[in-house]
């Protein structure tokens, strides 16, 4: 290197360090300008020193922030997306697995409220320093925000492993934390996401483990979980499938037909059931089991049901001004008829059609769902009976049925399911069954309709067991409310006089 006396043009150096003879060090930087004779020869050079300790720390700080979290000097997750990026490299290449583990801090929010948010900092940052003891490099570890972290485990070969590793990660975070005064116990919950089993992004390999740690949750916390990609699919395909289904409840694709109840000695009409049909734009009508089923763990059922009871209600008020006096019966699904605001919503929706006599909406509900909390069913049944509404159990005897669950149920019908219907020509124990059922209305004061007529045979056998109600194919199939006058008028009913 030329020496700065001896320089001919100036120079500037930056990135220097200026070692002072008390031992300190100084950040510098600084220009070499040549002092020159009248000749213009150089015979030295004139230095100008700047130190820049101040803003090379700020530099540093700021730079160190960038991809550290502030409270716990984990990296952040802009530097974990760099990690995790070049541990995939390293994984592939070496032919190895990495596993992905999101952990999610159990209740964390209970142990804010309740101890206040300065113990649930120190919480974080005691839950940063066990996990930088559960890796080998600190730079595997990161928080993402909030009391979520993520663990890179690297260098394994076995799934086996990768778990091992994760359940001592959990049941390190799990031991009791001293945070002054206090003895804080708090649990993890765990998603994995293992490459190259997930072969995907970084980005996608983080969004995996998060839906992992989410049935880690539901599974009941402290536990690990990990990604499926079968489930995911299904998770995905299920989400689409829902959303279609909600767009088809807004574009009014879905409609309700109508099955009628008659008297099965007079052929007299005396109410419908009205049942949910989707007329789907690529596959024509479609029968409720090909699309309720998805819907009924989920909150669109609740939409749906409105949607059904207030199509129901407008179908109800137009036969009543013409001088039909059917009862219209609705299926209610358990996860609407469990919300609270049930009874409250029914009442606006009646609001809404004066001129439907309530008296002839009937609502049915699944013995299955009623199992669930007898005591709360029994509470809703009779806010909505003070309104004037009555109520069916559908598909009677295919439960836990006993007379004390009959007796507590005020429930003005009970409809016989279609299975014993169709081996009671063939079956004593279905005759049997029937019987007493019919038994138990005539005894409990209720009405009593079959599901599932088919032939002149099973209307003639119902007759004889007692059983004078009935609706199914051999009947009529469901059909748009305005063939039901059209029909009533032309059905003769069977010919039961044998």
């Amino acid at each position: 290197m030329t020496q700065l006396h001896e320089v001919d043009a100036p120079v500037h150096a930056i990135n220097q360090l200026l070692l002072h003879r008390s031992g300190e060090r100084y950040a510098v930087e600084f220009t070499a300008a040549p002092i020159r004779q009248g000749q213009g020869a150089a015979v030295g050079c004139v230095l100008v020193f700047r130190d820049v300790t101040e803003t090379r720390e700020l530099q540093q700080k700021i730079s160190w922030q960038a991809r550290h979290d502030a409270l716990t000097g984990l990296n952040n997750r802009n530097a974990l997306a760099e990690r995790l990026t070049h541990a995939l490299f390293k994984a592939r290449e070496a032919g190895q697995m990495l596993g992905i583990c999101l952990l999610d801090l159990d209740h964390f929010q209970a142990i804010n409220d309740h101890h206040g948010d300065w113990a649930g900092d120190r919480l974080l940052k005691e839950v940063a320093q066990r996990l930088l003891g559960c890796v080998s490099d600190p730079g595997d570890a990161a928080r993402l925000g909030g009391d979520e972290f993520v663990v890179l485990l690297r260098g394994q070969t076995e799934l086996a492993h990768i778990q091992a590793q994760v359940l001592a990660v959990l049941q390190s975070l799990a031991q009791p934390y001293a945070i002054d005064d206090l003895f804080i116990h708090c649990t993890a919950s765990a998603g994995v996401a293992v490459f190259p089993q997930d072969n995907a992004s970084p980005d996608t390999l983080l969004r995996h483990a998060d839906q992992a740690m989410y049935h880690a949750k539901q599974a009941g916390r402290g536990c690990l979980h990990l990604f499926d990609a079968q489930q995911d699919h299904e998770v995905q395909t299920n989400y689409t499938r829902l959303a279609r289904m909600a767009q088809a409840l807004e574009q009014a694709e879905f409609r309700l037909y109508y099955q009628p109840k008659v008297h099965l000695r007079t052929g007299a009409v005396v109410g419908v059931e009205a049942l949910l049909r989707w007329q789907h734009p690529q596959d024509g009508l479609l029968a409720p089991g090909a699309f309720l089923p998805w819907m009924e763990q989920t909150d669109l059922i609740v939409d749906t049901g409105e949607w059904v009871l207030h199509q129901a209600l407008a179908q109800l008020q137009a036969w009543a001004q013409q001088g039909h006096p059917w009862v219209v019966s609705v299926n209610i699904a358990a996860r609407h008829f469990h919300r609270k605001d049930f009874v409250e919503r029914l009442r606006e929706l009646l609001a809404e059609y004066p001129a439907a006599p309530v008296r002839l909406l009937e609502l049915e509900i699944l013995e299955s769902a009623v199992l669930q909390d007898i005591q709360h069913m029994r509470e809703v049944m009779q806010g909505c009976q003070a309104l004037g509404v009555c109520f069916a159990l559908d598909d009677f005897g295919t439960g836990f049925s006993s007379l004390s669950y009959l007796k507590r149920l005020p429930a003005e019908t009970i409809k016989i399911d279609r299975m014993f219907v169709d081996g009671i020509l063939d079956d004593p124990e279905d005759s049997t069954l029937v019987s007493a059922i019919v038994a138990l209305a005539n005894a409990f004061e209720r009405s009593v309709i079959a599901e599932g007529v088919e032939t002149p045979a099973q209307a003639h056998k119902l007759l004889a067991l007692g059983c004078e109600l009935g609706q199914g194919y051999g009947i009529a199939k469901p059909m748009p409310p305005q063939d039901i006058a059209i029909w009533a008028v032309a059905y003769a009913g069977f010919d039961v006089a044998a």
